[in-house]
């Protein structure tokens, strides 16, 4: 795919612009290798300058110019320390230092940007100018392939120095930093004219004379005039899509499914592998939902039951622990109650959607997310292009939805984006009505503590990775957009989408 590496004869970017948001339609590949390992970080360009010098400008310049998906622009101010009552006093009468080393939380941002570097999903915190606080809520950030850290302080911190892969120095003029200091504060942050000036001469630049400006030297670029200087940004772009590309050559995708083949044949069905008996029913729902003369109101219907007794034989697989009740007629009865913190689903779009109802019918209450996984059709490879996954989902036990699994890529890319979410390995349970050999191999191997649950597992692929005999592409079936002749013009002109939440 064509690159922008200059301002000069701009394409369209890859994105869908509403109201309110930005949706990126390029998605990200895959960050990890066969193994599920994480095998390339992101690239993290270090952006510090003197206040007001232009360092949001510069880098949302950069952003624009670079044209890559998956940029988040971190800042520094979001990890302002949470000043005590008496600090707040003397930030109201501007007599707090925000310039200084003390003001700022070197521990919580190293931490916050080594696991964002890592691939690792992070919260961070947002910080109110007006009131000098934090807020309640965090914002949550996954998924970067490219980060710009910009502060103040940037460069005052030798571990922050050693997680930048450039480091950019904004230079602008004292006076001109004033006015745009200026400007900013009573603007933006409801500041009187004499407290910016009182802040500025007593704080702000002995701060940038003794902690920032020393540290220019250590810029491998050094940026005069702030955003307007297009120049030096167009060169900065240029480096960054030659590393990127340095990067993505050294451990690209295209041998990982080859890789798997070969290393799973003839190997007997891993331990982790639970299919689900398969008893008459089981078989008949089976021959009913296979068979391509199936209406889809039939193949809707008996899917649905199927997909509700894989559910039911996925809860038992959670973990349960002895307990006693007491029944109406004053007796004891000895049962088991989940042990876990919770229960979390998480489908892989479309298809995986489909599932949501069984789970909810037999977990009440349980809490759901929804992950976008598509195929690059140039590549071959899995792209995440989308997900919504539930607060504080670490600790909970997931199940995974799919409604087929062939060769894995599409699990194994959410069980990686579950893992970055730090839920833990043995407590991800990935479900699907259908797999292929070749998909349970690889999510065993890539992951070997995951419970993979299924109905069946077919033998082979075909040459379109299409599971064989299998059971055709079920979200198509499922939806009604294969095109089938057999169903009225109704069923054919029903809107399906991949989800209302998308």
């Amino acid at each position: 795919s064509h690159r922008k590496s200059s301002t000069l004869g701009k394409t369209e970017p890859p994105l869908l612009r509403t109201g309110t948001r930005t949706i990126y339609t390029a998605g990200r590949p895959p960050w990890y290798n066969e193994h599920g390992a994480q095998f390339k970080e992101a690239f993290v360009i270090g952006l510090c300058g003197g206040s007001a010098s232009g360092k949001t400008t510069v880098a949302n310049k950069i952003i624009e110019a670079l044209d890559v998906p998956w940029v988040v622009l971190l800042s520094m101010d979001s990890f302002y320390k949470v000043l005590s009552p008496e600090e707040q006093a003397l930030a109201v009468r501007n007599d707090y230092n925000f310039d200084h080393p003390g003001a700022f939380d070197f521990e919580l941002l190293v931490t916050t940007l080594r696991k964002l570097k890592q691939g690792k999903s992070v919260k961070i915190p947002v910080y109110d100018f007006t009131t000098h606080g934090c807020q309640k809520d965090w914002k949550n950030v996954y998924g970067a392939s490219v980060i710009i850290f910009e502060g103040i302080l940037s460069f005052a911190d030798k571990e922050l120095l050693q997680l930048m892969d450039m480091k950019i120095f904004v230079d602008t003029d004292s006076d001109i930093r004033l006015v745009w200091r200026l400007r900013r504060d009573i603007t933006e942050r409801g500041r009187d004219i004499e407290g910016v000036i009182k802040q500025y001469n007593k704080f702000v630049k002995p701060a940038f004379e003794e902690y920032i400006e020393p540290t220019m030297r250590l810029a491998d670029i050094v940026v005069p005039r702030g955003g307007g200087n297009m120049v030096a940004i167009d060169l900065i772009v240029q480096h960054v899509h030659s590393q990127l590309e340095k990067v993505s050559e050294k451990g690209h995708y295209d041998s990982v499914l080859a890789l798997l083949t070969m290393a799973h044949q003839s190997q007997p069905l891993p331990q982790t592998l639970s299919v689900l008996e398969s008893t008459p029913q089981v078989r008949g729902l089976h021959t009913i939902i296979r068979n391509k003369d199936t209406s889809r109101d039939e193949f809707i219907f008996y899917s649905r039951r199927l997909m509700r007794l894989l559910i039911e034989h996925t809860l038992s697989f959670l973990p349960s622990k002895a307990c006693f009740v007491q029944t109406l007629q004053g007796q004891e009865y000895e049962s088991r109650r989940f042990s876990g913190k919770g229960i979390t689903g998480v489908s892989v779009l479309r298809a995986g959607e489909t599932m949501e109802p069984a789970l909810r019918a037999v977990c009440k209450d349980v809490r759901i997310g929804k992950i976008l996984i598509q195929t690059n059709l140039d590549s071959g490879e899995p792209e995440l292009h989308y997900l919504r996954l539930p607060r504080d989902i670490s600790e909970d036990h997931v199940i995974l939805m799919d409604s087929t699994v062939s060769t894995g890529a599409a699990a194994m890319m959410a069980v990686r984006v579950l893992l970055d979410h730090d839920v833990q390995e043995d407590k991800v349970v990935l479900v699907s009505l259908l797999m292929a050999e070749l998909g349970v191999h690889s999510v065993a191997y890539a992951f070997p503590r995951v419970k993979i649950i299924t109905t069946a597992v077919d033998k082979s692929l075909d040459d379109l990775l299409h599971v064989i005999p299998g059971i055709g592409d079920f979200g198509d079936r499922y939806f009604g957009t294969d095109g089938s002749s057999s169903w009225s013009d109704e069923e054919q002109q029903e809107p399906h989408s991949c989800s209302s939440e998308v």
